[in-house]
């Protein structure tokens, strides 16, 4: 069973309505009514309204750019978010998915702005082309200069990201621009923090959709489930980083006490 199974509304929804249905005879009142509130609020996430109410739990946690403070970073991180499918070679951009594009547009974009940056692109992946290695050569095809790149090839999730470049050699400044979706970049964020950096944030998209008036907006939509999953994904993941994050400083200090 995949994770993302485990965290959808879809799956919660109906395992309640079926437990619901096998023991409501013998439920106290109380529970039948916490049950039917349960269900309406599962059903509540998997509407625009819903969905981008956790969107914008998440991305509100994102620290806004302006507050990163001077001298601004000359190092740009830009983390991969996946193929669409396994590439047939490095220069296969169009097996590069949405939010590895998103994300290298924007990193992109703020090294053309930057003084002097360099571009480092994280991201291994499962295929035999690491993610980064693609987004390297369409990041040269943009106009980035190969010297100005570095790549990380072996991490294969958020956490791996933040030490695989933590270990490049020659080491990165500490200080860096770190550019993800606005979703994904709280979690990012305490990776890299624990990982020593000192990141400032640069979203490259938002999920987040307002409410725009129509009564679609709070009916039950496909992708508005794609949306709550992943934002659940977000969340769950962003407090199994913070304890992470804790624990490895608790070690640490107690590695220091010892000597």
């Amino acid at each position: 069973m995949s994770f993302h199974l485990l965290l959808s509304p879809l799956s919660w929804s109906v395992a309640l309505a079926l437990l619901l249905a096998l023991l409501w005879r013998w439920l106290p009142r109380a529970l039948c009514l916490l049950g039917i509130a349960s269900e309406t609020a599962l059903l509540l996430a998997m509407t625009p309204f819903g969905a981008n109410g956790l969107v914008h739990v998440v991305e509100s946690r994102v620290p806004p750019a302006s507050g990163c403070k001077e001298p601004l970073p000359t190092t740009i991180v830009v983390l991969s978010g996946g193929f669409s499918r396994p590439p047939a070679s490095a220069q296969d951009f169009a097996a590069v998915n949405l939010n590895s594009l998103h994300r290298l547009f924007a990193g992109v974009a703020l090294w053309r702005r930057t003084p002097n940056a360099q571009l480092v692109i994280s991201g291994g992946g499962s295929y035999a082309i690491a993610e980064s290695t693609a987004l390297a050569a369409l990041a040269q095809h943009l106009g980035v200069p190969a010297q100005a790149i570095r790549t990380d090839t072996h991490s294969h999730n958020t956490w791996q990201n933040a030490f695989e470049v933590a270990a490049l050699a020659p080491a990165i400044p500490k200080r860096i621009w770190l550019v993800s979706s606005a979703l994904h970049l709280p979690r990012a964020l305490i990776a890299f923090r624990s990982a020593g950096f000192a990141p400032c944030a640069w979203p490259s998209d938002s999920f987040y959709v307002p409410p725009d008036g129509s009564f679609g907006y709070y009916v039950p939509q496909s992708s508005s489930l794609d949306k709550a999953e992943e934002a659940f994904h977000e969340l769950i993941g962003g407090w199994n980083y913070a304890w992470r994050a804790r624990r490895a400083e608790d070690d640490a200090q107690k590695r220091g006490s010892r000597h």
